[in-house]
């Protein structure tokens, strides 16, 4: 029997952890980030498909094939959370519980940025701590729907 699989998808710029502005988001690199959710993974018995793209429109194809092979998304979309209407169908037209996750609080950042247009799809929205936001939206998905044997 095959292992219920949780996507991790992360949008851009996340390539960039360690060098953009590691003030906000520390110096561990997108391969420490990848690291720390397989170790997570193997703890919580599942898969784990951890993606990264700068691409809107990969991550809109990403979270459609989530649909049929995932259990759940972990989703950073980074700035296209508050821009991509795109995006914000594509959670909407699927199944998959979809749990949006950002490194910082974004709702601490400048007055500017509009609101997640993600937050009013996905199942929850965890933010602001750190690379353990990643683990906590991974226990979500895992607590929400894996089945719990005796």
């Amino acid at each position: 029997m095959s292992k219920p699989i949780i996507f991790v998808l992360n949008g851009p710029n996340l390539n960039m952890l360690g060098i953009r502005e590691p003030e906000l988001y520390g110096r561990q690199t997108l391969d420490d980030l990848r690291k720390l959710c397989q170790n997570e993974a193997d703890r919580l018995e599942v898969e784990l498909d951890f993606r990264q793209t700068n691409h809107e429109g990969v991550l809109v194809d990403w979270v459609h094939e989530s649909h049929e092979k995932a259990v759940g998304v972990v989703l950073n979309a980074g700035a296209y959370a508050r821009t991509s209407l795109a995006l914000h169908s594509a959670v909407r037209a699927i199944s998959t519980p979809v749990i949006e996750v950002h490194i910082t609080n974004i709702y601490t950042k400048e007055s500017y940025r509009p609101p997640s247009y993600l937050s009013y799809v996905a199942r929850g929205v965890i933010c602001g701590f750190g690379f353990h936001t990643y683990l906590l939206g991974m226990q979500a998905v895992h607590t929400l729907h894996i089945p719990k044997t005796s």
